[in-house]
């Protein structure tokens, strides 16, 4: 055991490797963390990017006793070597934080979005990440072609629409986060983003409005510590999941793992006093066979959905 971190409310170390849209939350939670008695007197580094980058970059050696990703896939990267294959076993399943797939448009929806059809109407420019680097690129197609399935009813409906989706794309940043920079720098008039994104955004003072789809995607982001994480790093882990650790990250956007651990009151949020509204149709995952079936399916390099839409595009 590394020295210094000897048990409950010792110093200690936590290095955080995570994605970027993960910051203003863990801004706020790790803070939060450092004042009770498991965190006192801990230091915290951390490290945001692109959730495919910061999983490559730990396969790499880039220390980490934390780590959080977009999605599963970038966890699992990891294990066994670096991440033990019991990380989703927990109370929890390894999820760290939740969200949903929203619309983000300009100030005052000059362009009448309302949910997904509205997309693929004249005059629409998109940024969305891109799927090659970033996590929530995948969550926000997924959430694209399931409307598509829910509307048309087959996979041929929910392929055409993608298609559609696709069509109106005018960028794709390498992270969720530099997706918004691009669209606060004047790129598109619709952005598809995580709900916490737009809330933390909004929370920043940056001037922009979204919209919670009728249909819309659950997003489950991982989390898990290291092989050779130190024991403030599991107590760290044991914080963010907790009921007090959850209310933190709710107040910075994310929907909590229990409902019960939403605040008051969330600025940013389209109505701070009920943030998070129920979605009428949340499709999850699982619906669409798991993430080692998606990934091949959607994001394969030969044949995936996406792949194969992005090459004709070209």
């Amino acid at each position: 055991m590394p020295e210094g971190d000897g048990g409950s409310g010792a110093a200690g170390k936590v290095a955080i490797v995570g994605f970027s849209v993960l910051k203003p939350g863990y801004d706020a939670v790790a803070t939060a963390f450092k004042e009770t008695p498991a965190g006192k007197n801990v230091r915290v580094s951390q490290s945001f990017g692109p959730s495919g980058s910061q999983s490559k970059a730990v396969a790499s050696g880039q220390p980490a006793g934390f780590v959080g990703f977009s999605l599963e896939p970038d966890m699992s990267k990891l294990v066994p070597e670096f991440v033990d294959a019991s990380w989703d076993k927990g109370k929890s399943k390894g999820i760290g934080t939740t969200s949903v797939v929203v619309i983000v448009v300009r100030p005052g929806n000059p362009q009448h979005i309302r949910g997904w059809d509205d997309l693929t109407k004249p005059g629409v420019k998109i940024v969305t990440p891109n799927p090659a680097t970033s996590g929530s690129a995948k969550w926000n197609i997924l959430a694209a072609y399931s409307h598509g399935l829910l509307a048309g009813g087959s996979k041929a409906d929910a392929r055409s629409y993608l298609a559609k989706f696709f069509a109106h794309v005018v960028s794709k940043p390498d992270s969720g986060a530099d997706a918004t920079t691009a669209f606060l720098a004047g790129t598109g008039n619709v952005l598809i983003s995580y709900e916490n994104e737009a809330i933390a955004a909004k929370q920043a003072g940056k001037n922009l409005d979204y919209v919670v789809p009728s249909d819309t995607f659950k997003i489950q982001n991982p989390v898990a510590v290291t092989k050779s994480a130190p024991a403030a790093a599991r107590r760290f882990l044991a914080y963010v999941q907790s009921a007090a650790g959850q209310k933190v990250l709710a107040s910075k956007g994310f929907r909590p793992l229990d409902s019960a651990a939403v605040p008051s009151k969330v600025m940013g949020a389209n109505d701070p006093t009920h943030p998070y509204p129920t979605v009428t149709t949340l499709e999850t995952i699982d619906d669409l066979g798991g993430w080692s079936k998606v990934d091949t399916d959607f994001f394969g390099p030969d044949h995936g959905i996406v792949t194969q839409i992005e090459k004709a595009n070209r």
